[in-house]
């Protein structure tokens, strides 16, 4: 891309106001380049990136462009599809209302019927209600748990699922013939479309839905209570509502429940940052509550700390969370005969492979799938498709992400902070914490310890670099990671599993830019170049019969892989 020239052509164009070239003009070389060298692009969860003028950058332009886009993409999809309509909602970010509204005008003029929400209103509902009003499309508005100056856009078919990649491939057919973002026009339908706003008619039956998952409704709460925080973010109104119709006596971390698009009370909104827990447990420790949970800023995921036997508070990861729940969720339904013959639980190849093991010793099947939460809620669509198959009883991500109930199609983070709470209680009634359940869940299938580290690319060379980390990874096999023989490599881009010398194909999931080492002692190590962020994730796993040098195992792979990989 001539950067030179498309930055003038931005700087000169009527689309963009002065507000925006004022922005241009002050631009150095370095933030120049970075907001020009490429197109911003859909990614594992739609777009995702910084706000302001630029073709990289998140702005009414680009996201115009691709609205567009997206409405030609359903008009053809059914002959119905524009009275049908699009469902858009939004988080708490800057220019997330107006983003919304634009889209909704742009979709109006092209013949849509449109649904907004009154106020923000986070993913799963969104997904709901796609589902709800039988729309053929929505569009969610967030840049998850990004920096303050990120916003996003995502997009999701009539089954309330992020698009997978062969739908999202012919989306982007449609998106590719348009002239670029600042010379597309809207088509005009001579019918346009109408906007209805939505509120209570989908708020009620979605949390009530939420409320229908409870496995032990009947425990006692009088001794229990619990802190929350929706990191300024939309969760806050449906997980306050869901926790007082369920009888918790939950204490909100105020400062956070306002919705700041500068996250002001916050130092992340990243439930798996340090950071973010900081005024939370301050809270926690000065009502001395059980248990704290978090959401992150559009409301689908979630993050528990409880309080310990040592009267302290400690953090479960995503994948701990995830495998004592899925023990949780198994055990009581077995206890209340809901435990069906065929059941099955979804992860992905990066998750611990814990919560499998978990799931078989109950009879429950295990598929796992690539990152991204659209392969989950595509497969339960799949099944519901064909009227038979297993049944659906858990999915979850390693980062926080989960869905227990399929009336949502993403992943749901009130559903998640509700069962969490309920499990806590349960241990409680018990005279456990969690830190003893989860040490409990080990001694019975094993000791594990899961780990993500991020190696951060920034700018047109940070991307050329990681391209060339992820080439030269492939094309130089690695025979040992610290020492530590790699007994299978398995390469999702190729499709391919290398194992004793010898290639078997593999092609039961989409390709993706993923490779996977399987080690001698059982370890696990998964390079993946992040589909909306500048960074590569390693996803490190150790396995023992004890606990003893585990974090440390992971620790020395994580500088072996570096080293290897050829990052300073």
């Amino acid at each position: 891309m001539d950067i030179e020239r498309v930055y003038q052509e931005w700087l000169s164009s009527p689309r963009v106001s002065e507000g925006d070239k004022e922005t241009l003009r002050q631009m150095d070389d370095f933030t120049k380049k970075d907001a020009f060298f490429k197109d911003a692009e859909f990614g594992t969860g739609g777009m995702r990136g910084i706000l302001g003028p630029g073709t990289n950058r998140i702005n009414i332009q680009n996201l115009g462009r691709v609205t567009v886009g997206f409405g030609q993409y359903l008009a053809d999809l059914a002959p119905d599809a524009k009275q049908r309509g699009v469902v858009i909602s939004h988080d708490n970010r800057f220019m997330s209302r107006e983003f919304t509204l634009e889209f909704a005008n742009i979709l109006n003029q092209m013949g849509f019927n449109v649904y907004i929400f009154d106020a923000l209103r986070p993913t799963p509902e969104l997904s709901f209600a796609v589902r709800a009003k039988k729309a053929i499309g929505g569009i969610m508005v967030t840049a998850s748990h990004n920096p303050a100056n990120n916003n996003g856009y995502k997009v999701y078919d009539e089954n309330g699922c992020q698009l997978v990649p062969a739908d999202a491939a012919v989306l982007l057919g449609y998106i590719s013939k348009l002239p670029d973002a600042l010379h597309y026009e809207v088509p005009q339908d001579p019918n346009p479309g109408k906007t209805t706003v939505l509120s209570e008619e989908i708020d009620g039956p979605y949390i009530q839905a939420v409320e229908s998952i409870q496995i032990r409704p009947e425990l006692d709460k009088s001794d229990f209570s619990l802190v929350y925080s929706p990191q300024h973010g939309a969760s806050y109104e449906s997980a306050m509502r869901v926790f007082k119709d369920c009888g918790y006596h939950v204490i909100p971390v105020a400062e956070q429940c306002v919705h700041d698009p500068a996250f002001g009370a916050t130092l992340s909104p990243n439930p798996e940052v340090e950071k973010a827990w900081i005024l939370p447990l301050e809270y926690a420790r000065k009502y001395h509550s059980d248990l704290v949970v978090m959401t992150d800023p559009d409301g689908d995921r979630c993050g528990l700390a409880y309080l310990g036997k040592d009267g302290e508070y400690h953090r479960l990861t995503g994948n701990q969370s995830g495998a004592l729940l899925i023990d949780y969720v198994l055990a009581g339904r077995k206890e209340k005969g809901t435990l069906p013959a065929n059941g099955v639980i979804y992860d992905t190849i990066v998750t611990s492979n814990l919560g499998s093991i978990v799931a078989k010793s109950y009879g429950v099947a295990t598929e796992s799938f690539l990152t991204g939460f659209k392969y989950i809620g595509d497969r339960i669509h799949y099944y519901e498709k064909q009227g038979h198959g297993p049944e659906f009883l858990f999915g979850y991500e390693e980062s926080y992400g989960c869905l227990l109930a399929p009336f949502v199609r993403d992943k749901d983070g009130v559903q998640a902070i509700l069962m969490y709470t309920e499990m806590t209680l349960y241990y409680k009634s018990l005279g456990m914490d969690l830190g003893q359940a989860w040490q409990r869940l080990q001694q019975k299938h094993g000791f594990h310890y899961a780990t993500l580290r991020d190696v951060y690319f920034e700018g047109m060379e940070g991307n050329a670099k990681m391209k060339a980390m992820m080439e030269g990874l492939r094309e130089n096999p690695l025979k040992e990671i610290d020492g530590v023989p790699v007994v299978e490599i398995r390469d999702y881009q190729k499709q391919i599993a290398l194992k004793d010398g010898k290639e078997e194909k593999m092609d039961h999931l989409p390709k993706s830019n993923v490779l996977k080492y399987f080690l001698e002692d059982g370890s696990t190590i998964c390079v993946r170049p992040s589909g909306t962020e500048p960074k590569v994730k390693f996803y490190l796993e150790a396995v023992g019969q004890s606990e003893d040098g585990l974090e440390e195992k992971t620790s020395r792979f994580n500088v072996a892989m570096r080293k290897l990989a050829g990052i300073d």
